[in-house]
């Protein structure tokens, strides 16, 4: 299968790569304008088929594509892909406006083409054992330190995270309500509150809290489960019961990289489409934290 990893920075090389790298069935690409890391990367993952423009990889012919540069240039890039039929796979999020994101999924869809978006926390273990307790309330935090930042930026690269999540974890909770605090232009933190029939959803992100953390906790119908950074899992049921990351398990396993990347070649191999209209559904509430917030 040739496969074509387009951008190779720091998501690409530490989630990527050492499952793309190391699969017999993958025949690797690189792509990016860096020849410096073209000639680093190739020769450390025996890869020649090195390129710094993208339509010299579709020229000699690509069976996927996997997006990992700057988000400002997905929709360019991803376009491009749909238009050649090239299934593909681009980190989150597919742009940073619900009109240029609207826009790529729309040509996938007109086209026929696999789209999916690299919502990794859906395939981590943890966080998917969790989804199938379905418990009805749900609580997630995923705080930074010293990181306030602009809102748009902040809701679109970070948290949207804690909004795939909210929607995976409870997806009868459909009502949504927003509030947060600026200094300035500066987002310091944000909740959502999701909410349906007997259902309640909550994510919080505080960009200058004490910690850089990540804390997901499901309960209710006599559950309570606490899961910490994707590893450590804590059950409260009839005592409390830790569950830690095993010492051989890998962090593209840890946090869904891994069952990610075989849901989407598993797809390309058997000619399934996927679509990426349920990934929108993220980016629209997106946008919608984005405007609450902005008012």
């Amino acid at each position: 299968m040739r496969v074509a990893m387009i951008g190779l920075g720091d998501i690409a090389r530490k989630a990527y790569l050492p499952v793309l790298g190391t699969r017999a069935d993958v025949q690797l690409a690189f792509v990016t304008r860096s020849t410096a890391t073209l000639d680093e990367l190739g020769a450390a993952w025996r890869v020649d088929r090195l390129h710094t423009d993208l339509e010299e990889a579709l020229a000699e012919g690509l069976d996927a594509a996997f997006v990992h540069a700057a988000t400002t240039v997905h929709p360019a890039i991803v376009r491009r892909l749909i238009e050649a039929g090239v299934p593909t796979l681009v980190d989150k999020p597919i742009a940073d406006t619900l009109e240029a994101c609207e826009a790529v999924v729309d040509l996938a869809e007109t086209r026929g083409v696999s789209l999916m978006v690299g919502f990794n926390r859906r395939h981590a273990p943890a966080q998917a054992e969790a989804a199938a307790l379905k418990a009805p309330f749900v609580l997630m935090q995923k705080n930074r330190t010293g990181h306030a930042d602009g809102v748009r930026r902040t809701v679109f690269d970070d948290f949207i995270h804690v909004v795939d999540s909210l929607r995976f974890l409870v997806p009868g909770a459909t009502q949504a309500r927003v509030s947060g605090r600026l200094d300035g232009d500066l987002l310091e933190h944000v909740m959502l509150h999701l909410s349906g029939p007997g259902l309640d959803a909550v994510g919080v992100m505080n960009r200058v809290s004490g910690a850089n953390e990540e804390v997901l906790e499901v309960m209710g119908g006599g559950i309570k489960r606490r899961i910490v950074n994707l590893a450590d899992v804590t059950d409260f049921s009839g005592g409390e019961s830790l569950t830690r990351r095993g010492d051989w398990t890998t962090v593209a396993r840890q946090r869904g990289f891994e069952a990610m990347i075989e849901a989407f070649l598993g797809a390309v191999r058997e000619d399934r489409r996927l679509s990426a209209l349920d990934a929108l559904e993220t980016h629209r509430l997106c946008e919608r934290v984005v405007s609450e917030l902005s008012v």
